[in-house]
């Protein structure tokens, strides 16, 4: 992060290389090239750091690059876990991995929200509105729901250590072992 700041680097650029190398890795595990893919993985996380540290300390944190990081991290997973799908013959066991990833990391961003007591939605209008009040509004709605108050210190540490990180980190650990396997 710090060799880009001198560089002045759009933290959305790191985002969408963020974006292409997580898609990458997808096609990679489609063709059965798991080392390539668990390297990919690596990269798309370390970016995934970067992208957010870059823009606090270039002091450019936007809710717009809030929610592109968001919407490309998703659309990442997606398409991690229908590679999976392809690749395993079991579309319907990858979708439940997607499915519960997800709700771990909305869980996660929305623990950390209430503990702050900051707001869900995101500024303005446009796309980035849209897909907020399609995709993550019923997810914040629901966890307001069933957070009725903030939650413990504890907690927030908890899934904090569940998240998007831990989950790639552990993926391209699973998709190394079993390329050792065979």
């Amino acid at each position: 992060m710090l060799a880009l700041l001198p560089l002045r680097v759009p933290p959305p650029a790191v985002v969408l290389a963020g974006l292409v190398a997580g898609l990458a890795a997808a096609f990679e595990i489609t063709r059965g090239n798991l080392l390539a893919a668990a390297a990919l993985v690596v990269l798309k996380t370390v970016l995934d750091g970067a992208d957010g540290a870059l823009a606090r300390a270039a002091g450019r944190v936007t809710a717009v690059g809030r929610y592109l990081d968001s919407d490309c991290d998703l659309v990442v997973n997606a398409a991690l876990f229908a590679a999976i799908g392809y690749a395993t013959g079991r579309p319907l066991l990858a979708l439940g991995g997607f499915l519960a990833s997800t709700l771990v990391l909305s869980l996660n961003f929305n623990l950390r929200r209430l503990y702050c007591g900051t707001e869900a939605m995101p500024e303005g209008g446009g796309l980035a509105r849209t897909f907020y009040e399609l995709v993550y509004a019923p997810q914040d709605r629901l966890a307001d729901r069933i957070l009725r108050r903030r939650p413990s210190l504890a907690t927030l540490r908890v899934f904090h250590n569940l998240g998007l990180a831990t989950q790639h980190t552990a993926l391209a650990v699973v998709l190394v072992l079993v390329t050792l396997a065979t």
